[in-house]
């Protein structure tokens, strides 16, 4: 899953870099950059990613942003993807929903094989 992760990081910091002459470039390069933050750190930095709540709720607020920014920017017609901008916009959503859910089950995968460790008793 690391090729995959960083496959993923690679592709989205492209399209974050390629936001630059975007009316909505800021917002675009947010999009696009967070994933694949995302995606880097548990391709190439895993142990920067404690199983903790704080680190869990900030990756399903991300995952929740761009489930619920698909569903919105879902295109009616994909045959139109070149010529309309909205359409672009919501198959580029569908890829970061795509990264953001390898990255989130590689890290539950992860974290899932690392037994429990109990406090050794005295």
């Amino acid at each position: 899953m690391r090729a995959v992760n960083g496959l993923f990081c690679i592709v989205l910091g492209a399209f974050a870099i390629a936001q630059y002459n975007d009316p909505d470039a800021l917002l675009w390069f947010l999009i696009y950059a967070i994933p694949a933050a995302w995606a880097g750190v548990v391709a190439f930095r895993p142990d920067l990613l404690p199983a903790k709540g704080a680190a869990i709720a900030a990756f399903l607020a991300c995952l929740a942003a761009a489930v619920a920014g698909t569903v919105y920017m879902w295109p009616a017609e994909f045959s139109t993807w070149w010529d309309v901008e909205e359409v672009r916009e919501g198959m580029g959503l569908m890829i970061v929903t795509a990264a953001l859910l390898v990255a989130g089950l590689t890290w539950w995968r992860r974290n899932r094989s690392v037994p429990f460790q109990h406090a050794a008793p005295q």
